[in-house]
């Protein structure tokens, strides 16, 4: 494989760690429905990973995320980061990568008879260098639903979407998880779930991952969020996460 077609790969692996994780719950790669407060913020400051077969790797970080309750049920983000990737035959490269910008509407509140739903889509700007590696080249976009249901201290979230990539030699996915979450106490939640996601490039079969970690919540304020997981079904990836939660 030329280090041209490996370096498409490895912008198409960095913009699914961006898209994912700007578009998701962190840590995890599902996302819930519930935005941000209205009139409050949340930041993360994060690092994420994504190491493939062939020693080839993508990472973000540092990296951060706002988010901010702009009206009731309604949340905007934008995210942004540091981006390194290398791999077999490519000179490693470092530098900034795509943004990332979204808006989350829950439209149902969770009852007793029906999940809280939202519609979350989002688009990454290609502000990063694609001819290293470094962002996707051109804009995509993320057009998801998510739901969730709470059983005492379990919480389940699930759902999914499209995601669209123009460039050539990519293409159009879609992609969707669930999530198991308990809180064990006050400060400590943990929580599993399985992703997946369809054939985003020529060549590749797309994937299924196992992922697991948990928040630590000093306060109602301040958390640390870490994720670990790996592909279970077709190609081979290697998944982490770890961020520094605040509100206000």
């Amino acid at each position: 494989m030329s280090c041209h077609v490996k370096l498409i790969r490895l912008a198409v692996c960095l913009n699914l760690l961006l898209a994912s994780r700007s578009f998701a719950g962190p840590p995890y790669l599902t996302d819930d429905p519930d935005p941000t407060d209205y009139q409050h913020f949340e930041t993360y400051f994060f690092t994420t990973g994504d190491y493939r077969s062939g020693n080839n790797y993508a990472l973000i970080g540092p990296a951060a995320e706002l988010d901010y309750g702009a009206f009731p049920d309604t949340q905007l983000t934008v995210a942004i980061g540091m981006t390194s990737v290398g791999g077999d035959g490519m000179e490693p490269a470092s530098g900034f990568g795509d943004v990332a910008l979204s808006v989350k509407y829950r439209f149902r509140h969770e009852t007793n008879g029906w999940p809280e739903l939202a519609f979350f889509p989002g688009l990454t700007l290609p502000t990063g260098d694609a001819n290293r590696g470094l962002g996707n080249g051109r804009a995509t976009y993320h057009l998801p639903l998510w739901a969730q249901k709470s059983f005492g201290a379990w919480t389940l979230d699930a759902g999914g979407g499209v995601f669209l990539n123009s460039v050539a030699g990519e293409r159009d996915y879609p992609y969707g998880g669930i999530l198991l979450q308990r809180d064990l106490g006050k400060h400590l939640s943990l929580g599993g779930e399985m992703f997946a996601q369809g054939q985003d490039a020529d060549g590749d079969h797309g994937f299924a991952a196992l992922n697991f970690g948990g928040s630590y919540h000093f306060n109602d304020h301040f958390s640390v969020q870490a994720t670990a997981g790996h592909s279970v079904i077709g190609d081979e990836h290697t998944l982490w996460y770890f961020g520094l939660y605040w509100t206000w």
